[in-house]
């Protein structure tokens, strides 16, 4: 069995801990998954957006966890900012 890094721990302990705090709240679990998906493509030699996507992520999964949750936000990326 393959030895993860500590980076690839975070994000997985992070993953992990949104699917807990999102089972309670209808119509999460989906859009979580939807997310980790698509930055599943970032290459692990991009350390630096990694590390950025793990802060954010914690950032978020706090505002998720709060009682007075009900909506998650998406970020879209515009042909402008691409």
């Amino acid at each position: 069995m393959a030895r993860h890094s500590k980076l690839q721990k975070q994000v997985l302990g992070l993953y992990r801990s949104f699917l807990r705090a999102g089972k309670d709240k209808p119509g999460f679990l989906p859009q979580i998954r939807a997310e980790f998906r698509k930055n599943a493509q970032i290459p692990r030699t991009d350390v630096m957006i990694i590390e950025y996507l793990v802060r954010r992520g914690q950032r978020q999964l706090e505002q998720l966890r709060g009682a007075h949750t009900k909506q998650m936000g998406a970020f879209v990326r515009t042909e402008q900012e691409e």
